[in-house]
């Protein structure tokens, strides 16, 4: 079988697998948050955090308690590593230096999961199951209620009432994130991907030494690294490392669970305001960009430009054998197009137009599907845009699910979507105006311009992929990036929380002949276009800079 037929083989096996998990997950997930009743283990936590579940929250309040927790995170994962050299399980690792540790813990609890570090040189057991693991699960479920409540404001009508964090936190958690791991971790072992809390031992005798490793729980880490859309690995190698992707079947597990909940939740968001076909038009939205730049990776990773790319096959190089080039380019731009960040070759050794598609993808804000829940709330917002396009091009006052879309709700909108860029690019003129940045560059010119515009929107954006020959692990790049992280990832929920305040106060709007129809074909093919534009050329410039002009000059 032909490389080219054997990827497009294994994206047609995915769609089928998504497709028949879409439904099913989408309703349960649906009937989580909408239920009255609480486990018996979610009730031990309420009484042990001191929350009342059935209270309901204003927008301030909910965003209170998204912030309050995370910043508690943050000082959690920062003490713990900062302690590291004397807890137990620490494979003989000292504690991790202030501007390292504070990178990692913004990374983690933003969902970035961006690493400078060797993760097998670095961290012990106890801070990679007991603080970057639960990070894992808990931005997750942070992401998930912020979209949750954002639908509850579409949904809701004379209250400002967006439901509980508690409760959307601990449910997300408990009910969502933790049994579906659990089988994927159990899949995971089955496929090879080790799970023990081995020390480091020797495995062979080569020239110059001998190569030692260190086992762990990485199974379990694995499992909710990809279904979070976290992406941080146990290995430096992240899932190009045999110990955390074997072989084939491991590999289209893993892209599965990366994509399987932020397409399911278009379902809860249709059967949440009570209309499949919106939740439908958002899929086909997400389902369209995903398939072509896909389809767009594939071809510019298979082309063949020389007699090197005509003897290999395609661009072999910084892809795994095991996997090939359609699987690599089916596995980057799931995790691109989300924000998970996980990687299983290495983009920096892409073509330069396979590079820049794979930063275009975060650069649109990853909502194709995106995160677990920031990837919802981000395409919901670019529809409200799209929405009050059409009303601007028709003469309308602009409604969306039967809600007035007046400048009090395009001002959030406008903001939530001017913050990353302004981040990402701000970052990146200001680190290519200094010294230290460019010293940390392994390459020149187009490509090394490319290395850092791809570090900040990683960053920015909470993917946590990375140009390889950048080397991060700087006090500049640990500060500006974990600020970028942080405010990258809080800033658009104080956005998307205020704009679900506002929205849940309104009265609905009657549907009437002059109504744009938001769940038909054609507002599907706007909201492409408003993406495209609003969201892609914004970038254009810096990225003429970087990867078009390096395509263009290879």
């Amino acid at each position: 079988m032909s490389p080219v037929l054997s990827g497009v083989f294994q994206l047609l096996a995915l769609l089928v697998a998504l497709a028949l998990a879409h439904r099913p997950l989408g309703e349960y997930m649906a009937r989580v948050y909408s239920s009255p009743r609480h486990l018996r283990a979610e009730k031990w936590i309420y009484r042990a955090i001191g929350a009342d579940p059935a209270t309901d929250m204003r927008w301030p309040a909910y965003l209170r308690g998204v912030l309050g927790f995370s910043l508690v995170s943050v000082l959690f994962l920062y003490a713990l590593q900062r302690v590291q050299g004397a807890l137990p399980g620490s494979l003989g690792f000292s504690s991790i230096d202030p501007d390292q540790a504070f990178n990692t813990a913004a990374s983690f609890v933003s969902n970035t999961n961006w690493q400078s570090y060797y993760g097998e040189q670095a961290m012990g057991h106890v801070v990679q199951t007991g603080g970057l693991a639960v990070q894992n699960f808990l931005s997750a479920a942070v992401g998930m209620a912020v979209a949750v409540a954002l639908v509850r404001g579409f949904a809701r009508s004379r209250t400002g009432e967006l439901g509980n964090f508690w409760a959307d936190l601990v449910r997300g958690t408990v009910r969502i994130l933790l049994p579906i791991s659990l089988v994927a971790a159990v899949l995971l072992v089955a496929c090879g991907v080790i799970q023990n809390f081995a020390g480091i031992h020797p495995v062979g005798r080569f020239t110059g030494g001998v190569q030692q490793w260190n086992g762990g729980a990485v199974a379990s880490q694995e499992a909710i690294k990809e279904l979070g859309t976290n992406g941080g690995g146990y290995f430096n190698a992240n899932s190009a490392h045999p110990f955390e992707n074997p072989g084939g079947l491991s590999n289209l597990l893993e892209i599965f669970l990366i994509l399987l909940i932020p397409l399911s939740l278009t379902r809860t968001f249709g059967r949440m305001v009570g209309s499949v076909k919106q939740g439908y038009a958002i899929l086909a939205t997400t389902v369209m960009i995903w398939l072509a730049f896909t389809a767009l990776m594939m071809w510019t990773e298979f082309h063949h430009g020389g007699p090197a790319f005509d003897i290999a096959g395609g661009a072999t190089e910084g892809k795994e054998t095991r996997f090939g080039i359609g699987a690599s380019a089916i596995f980057s731009v799931a995790t691109t197009l989300t924000s998970t960040g996980a990687v299983n070759s290495f983009l920096s050794s892409y073509t330069g137009f396979g590079g820049g598609i794979a930063m275009l993808g975060m650069q649109l804000g990853e909502i194709a599907p995106g995160g677990v829940g920031s990837g919802l709330y981000g395409i919901l917002i670019m529809a409200v845009i799209a929405v009050f396009l059409a009303g601007l091009m028709v003469g309308r006052t602009p409604e969306y699910l039967g809600k007035k879309i007046g400048t009090r709700q395009i001002k959030f909108a406008a903001c939530y979507i001017l913050v990353t860029p302004a981040l990402v690019l701000c970052f990146t003129g200001i680190a290519m105006a200094m010294d230290t940045p460019e010293n940390s560059l392994t390459n020149s010119g187009a490509h090394g311009f490319s290395e850092i515009l791809y570090a900040y929107t990683s960053g920015a954006n909470n993917n946590g992929s990375a140009f390889a020959g950048l080397n991060a692990d700087t006090q500049w790049f640990n500060t500006s990036l974990g600020i970028a992280m942080l405010l990258g990832r809080f800033l658009p929920m104080v956005f998307v929380l205020a704009l679900a305040g506002s929205l849940a106060e309104q009265r609905p709007v009657p549907t009437t002949s002059g109504t744009l129809r938001t769940d038909k074909p054609l507002f599907s093919g706007l909201l492409v276009g408003t993406i495209m534009i609003v969201a892609g050329l914004t970038y254009f410039p810096a990225l003429a800079l970087g990867p078009l002009a390096e395509g263009l000059a290879s």
